[in-house]
């Protein structure tokens, strides 16, 4: 316990209290419109300077749509308290949902297949339990999840976050900042990687909308997913990851990528599946929906 002696002095105290009121308001007036540009300066200043066209950036980021994601950017830097219950995938409703999407997606399953050698059961399991079968894809805007978490990279828009940041769960101030590096270095690369994706694709990248990570489309890709292995599905000439054409050829690429084969071993293939998200039950999950919906 900390001694009277070792306590502060009233000064420094009150010099402590107008820092960290400073910085509040700093971040407060940083966040005083959604179309604030302070917040993304720096970071509009670094695409430039990585080759991005200035107007076509500052015409992105001059949008009124263009705003911090502080919701689904926070869940990043909160403290989780439960897990996904990966059983309700397996339950007879959902497997029954998957099988009916079997059927109503035949052809275009067939032709991953022939093309890629990954079995319609597995891809319709991945689409089951990433999107609902499309139904449920995030309602973030994959621009400004993205933005709001590469401008961390700046001092003053780190400061600003963390000013308006719900506090409930909020983990501490050190760990937010570790992440921070880490995520905001991550979320730059998937930035430019989307930019590159929407301009091939003459595609508005504030009309793409998917989880608080970013991941979009009915396969949940990631901008430098869909920039590299996003497929071509129904042959129009787009890469659409919200057409099922598009979505279910990109899946099955995605596995041949990582090295998918019919004569894996089911322990390579959950390996291969751990590529598309590294969690264990996630992996035993979709080997299991695709084992029901053979059966």
């Amino acid at each position: 316990m900390m001694g009277r002696d070792d306590r502060p002095s009233r000064p420094e105290r009150i010099h402590r209290s107008f820092r960290r009121w400073v910085l509040v308001l700093a971040g407060l007036m940083l966040l005083g419109a959604a179309e604030n540009p302070a917040y993304f300066a720096s970071l509009q200043q670094r695409l430039v300077d990585d080759g991005f066209d200035d107007g076509q950036v500052a015409a992105v980021f001059d949008r009124p749509e263009t705003e911090m994601a502080v919701d689904g950017v926070s869940l990043f830097f909160r403290h989780s308290e439960a897990r996904l219950d990966y059983d309700q995938f397996l339950r007879p409703r959902r497997v029954e949902k998957a099988r009916r999407y079997l059927e109503t997606h035949a052809a275009d399953l067939a032709a991953a297949q022939a093309r890629y050698r990954v079995a319609p059961e597995v891809i319709a399991a991945i689409l089951l339990v990433e999107t609902n079968l499309g139904g449920i894809t995030g309602r973030q805007k994959v621009f400004n999840v993205l933005a709001t978490m590469a401008a961390l990279e700046d001092q003053g828009s780190r400061e600003a976050f963390w000013a308006t940041m719900p506090t409930d769960r909020r983990i501490s101030r050190p760990k937010f900042d570790a992440k921070a590096d880490r995520k905001s270095r991550w979320a730059y690369s998937e930035l430019k990687a989307l930019l590159k994706y929407v301009r091939r694709e003459n595609l508005d990248p504030l009309a793409l909308q998917g989880s608080y990570a970013g991941a979009m489309g009915y396969c949940q890709f990631m901008p430098s997913n869909a920039l590299r292995l996003g497929v071509d599905g129904d042959g129009d000439g787009r890469v659409d990851l919200y057409s099922h054409a598009d979505a279910i050829a990109s899946v099955g690429n995605y596995l041949k990528h990582h090295g998918w084969r019919p004569e894996l071993s089911r322990k390579k293939r959950y390996r291969v599946i751990l590529k598309y998200n590294y969690s264990k039950p996630y992996a035993n999950t979709i080997l299991a929906i695709a084992d029901k919906l053979k059966g």
